[in-house]
């Protein structure tokens, strides 16, 4: 096996897999930007080498991931709001695309939450297994905000309208079980477990004609691709106009204050 180490995340090639490893467990594997640049890094890198022939994501510690850090401060746009669109155009979109495009295979192995960009990004890979333990959150709605990294755009396509309008809306948890029974996830197993299935599923997809895999998942995804960079743009463009709305000043002091929040409607 072999390991490339950068700071927030760990990339790891044992054969034909690259396993890429969201490495904040002190964060719950919350995304800076800085983070979102190493993974879109690792992605690319993996999706072009030729000896790669699946690709893996699994987090550090207890969580996949929980997101976006909100204890980054955000920039601000030339009228002095939060900019809530730049991260996603430039690093977190472009991650979500990558993905969508590799000519190769790519799982996520969930376990703790998944939340925000980190239930995103297991909504962008080909296959999801889970941990019983696991949980999957779009907890924007909480902060006044919309999801986005794509989320609006694969999770219908998984689930059906009704079921994403529940979880975006109510930003209520969804949990494993539930999750295989709605289609979200492909498989749940054993806390314990969870590592040695997803390795095996990405070794035996690494096994399979990568060829004949890429040209499945291009026609599997063809119409829905032709769709997905508009699609993130549009969010990216719906998002920021949050940023000047008193309830998403309300929900994100609320947030870093641990009490609910008193929305107004404005």
């Amino acid at each position: 096996m072999t390991s490339t180490e950068f700071e927030s995340i760990r990339v790891h090639r044992r054969d034909a897999v690259a396993t890429i490893e969201l490495h904040r467990p002190e964060a719950l594997n919350a995304w800076t930007p800085d983070m979102g640049r190493e993974i879109l890094a690792a992605v690319h890198g993996a999706s072009a080498d030729p000896d790669v022939r699946a690709i893996l994501f699994v987090g550090a510690g207890r969580a996949f991931s929980a997101g976006a850090d909100v204890k980054v401060p955000r920039e601000l746009t030339p009228e002095g709001d939060p900019d809530l669109h730049t991260r996603l155009d430039e690093i977190y979109n472009p991650i979500v695309a990558e993905i969508r495009r590799a000519p190769k295979p790519v799982i996520a192995a969930v376990q703790g939450a998944s939340a925000g960009l980190g239930f995103s990004l297991a909504l962008a890979c080909d296959l999801v297994i889970a941990a019983e333990s696991a949980y999957f959150l779009l907890a924007f709605v909480h902060i006044a905000v919309m999801p986005d990294g794509g989320a609006t755009f694969n999770l219908p396509a998984r689930i059906g309208y009704g079921r994403a309008a529940e979880l975006a809306m109510l930003g209520e948890r969804l949990p494993a079980a539930k999750a295989l029974d709605w289609g979200v996830v492909n498989a749940v197993h054993p806390d314990d477990e969870l590592r040695a299935a997803a390795d095996a599923l990405a070794d035996r997809l690494a096994a399979l004609p990568t060829v004949a895999i890429a040209s499945m998942k291009e026609a599997l995804g063809a119409a829905a691709l032709r769709g997905l960079d508009d699609h993130m743009a549009l969010e990216a463009r719906l998002q920021q106009r949050h940023a000047t709305t008193a309830d998403y000043a309300e929900g994100v002091t609320a947030f870093k204050e641990k009490r609910k929040p008193r929305f107004l409607g404005r």
